[in-house]
């Protein structure tokens, strides 16, 4: 069961609990709150840990988009050398190696920026869904303490 499904439970569990008159109070069964806080509490890691997944797949798009990056630029270092001995193809070859270069310092640039765009996102997403079950924890305590 994911952190958002008992978050859900927690909140049907107060939604059906007793009210009290006149204030604006609920009773609800302290076992079965502390039993589905428990299990958040369980669940937890699993969040930390998929963020962390995250940043290394993060960091795995980033070098895999560097070293494509650099093959091409080799390939293209390795296209001109061999062209480098006949003049009129050695021009031509010197254009279109410099073209293949941008290109790929384009290709390289994008791939950077679009795995680190996809990476924040998926990180600024889990730290939502973090601040949101902090959140809902800390108001469920403080309800809970005022209880007493």
């Amino acid at each position: 069961m994911d952190i958002l499904s008992l978050l859900e439970e927690l909140e049907d569990i107060v939604e059906s609990g007793s009210s009290i008159p006149f204030a604006q109070k609920v009773l609800v069964d302290r076992n079965e709150i502390l039993e589905i806080i428990k299990d958040i509490r369980i669940q937890l890691p699993d969040e930390v840990k998929q963020a962390q997944w995250i940043k290394e797949e993060r960091q795995r798009i980033l070098a895999e988009a560097q070293q494509e990056a650099d093959t091409i630029l080799e390939e293209a270092n390795n296209h001109i050398s061999s062209m480098i001995d006949q003049s009129e193809i050695t021009k031509k070859a010197n254009d279109q190696a410099e073209d293949i270069i941008i290109q790929a310092q384009n290709s390289a640039k994008e791939m950077r920026l679009g795995a680190r765009d996809y990476a924040d996102s998926l990180l600024e997403s889990t730290q939502e869904n973090l601040m949101d079950v902090i959140s809902t924890i800390k108001e469920n305590r403080d309800e809970l303490k005022g209880m007493k």
